[in-house]
């Protein structure tokens, strides 16, 4: 299978990964015009279970260090395997929460709040379950990451004056209820790897390609359970049904299939880069996503228009402090 090598690719692998999960949003919201986000999210999750076949099936399956992807997945043990898929569970409840949150707040909102949550719980989580790199430096810059959500909570806050204050604030809680849960999804993948040897993995253990599979089983699985609910109890608006979800076109479906994948590209590259970089750092560096979903939020759908001086001096502090923090973060991985 494909393993990295140098500290440098896998820091430019967990670059693309914040691309990937920065962007997904994308898809949803053009989705958004003709399509519900619990609609949407059935091809969002098709997607993901798709790119991880095809990633097991190609960079799993080939070159000579470690285990191929079908060899891997039938030598996994039961305690192993139900804890990648336990990652994808809550995944899954985070994620759904996560596209909920868009729906009613935006991107350029709900991932700095419900991702960089994620992102500021999730380095802990996964520092103190497999520490790597410098301490010092990688909680400085969490805590400039913490003021950096700070600043765009205040300037929501500001922005949100003219809008429906019900569905704002449900919109940030949501959020805020996405990043808590989805800070523990990726320790539980990262546990059923063996971290320390991708080249021959403990027995029972798996490699990147592997864990990703199990994780979108998880997702899938489950989707059948938290989609279906939602789907009849929906957070704002009528309930949809599974009858409507069959009528949406071709492309329409490809849309959320779309989406699965850039996220599935971004997971599958972030997991393959812990082996130099350490779970901690690899996640911490892939939910810099925040700030390309902020990106696309405010320059690109353009969701805080309208904006004052004192809102826009707020947006330019959380993408100057986000930034800081994330380079600090890459620096912490390299001593």
């Amino acid at each position: 299978m494909f393993i990295v090598s140098s500290y440098s690719l896998a820091v430019a692998l967990c670059f693309i990964t914040m691309l990937c999960w920065g962007s997904w949003g994308n898809t949803q919201k053009l989705a958004a015009k003709t399509w519900r986000y619990e609609l949407f999210y059935w091809d969002y999750v098709i997607g993901v279970v798709l790119l991880s076949l095809l990633m097991g099936f190609t960079l799993g399956s080939t070159g000579e260090q470690g285990r191929s992807f079908i060899p891997d997945l039938m030598q996994v043990s039961a305690a192993n395997f139900g804890s990648a898929f336990l990652g994808g569970i809550i995944f899954n409840a985070s994620n759904i929460l996560l596209s909920a949150s868009i729906s009613l707040a935006g991107m350029a909102v709900a991932f700095p709040v419900g991702v960089g949550l994620a992102l500021v719980l999730g380095v802990f989580i996964n520092y103190f379950g497999a520490p790597y790199g410098d301490a010092v430096l990688l909680f400085s810059g969490v805590a400039l990451i913490v003021f950096a959500l700070i600043f765009n909570g205040v300037a929501y806050g500001k922005i949100t004056k003219n809008k429906d204050k019900n569905v704002a604030r449900k919109g940030l809680y949501i959020a805020i209820a996405a990043g808590i849960l989805m800070s523990f999804f990726y320790r539980f993948v990262a546990a059923a790897m063996d971290l320390n040897n991708f080249e021959s993995p403990t027995p029972g253990m798996v490699t990147p390609y592997t864990a990703v599979f199990i994780l979108a089983l998880g997702m899938l699985f489950s989707n059948f359970f938290f989609n279906t609910y939602l789907m009849k109890k929906p957070f704002v608006g009528e309930p949809v049904t599974y009858k409507a979800y069959f009528s949406g076109g071709f492309s329409t479906h490809m849309v959320g299939v779309l989406g699965g994948l850039i996220w599935g590209i971004g997971t599958s590259l972030s997991y393959i880069a812990t082996g130099e970089a350490g779970a901690a750092i690899s996640y911490a560096l892939g939910q810099g996503a925040t700030m390309v979903a902020a990106f696309w939020g405010v320059f690109i759908w353009k969701e805080f228009r309208g904006s004052t001086k004192t809102i826009n001096l707020l947006l330019f502090l959380m993408f100057l402090l986000f930034t800081s923090g994330l380079a600090l973060i890459i620096v912490a991985g390299n001593q």
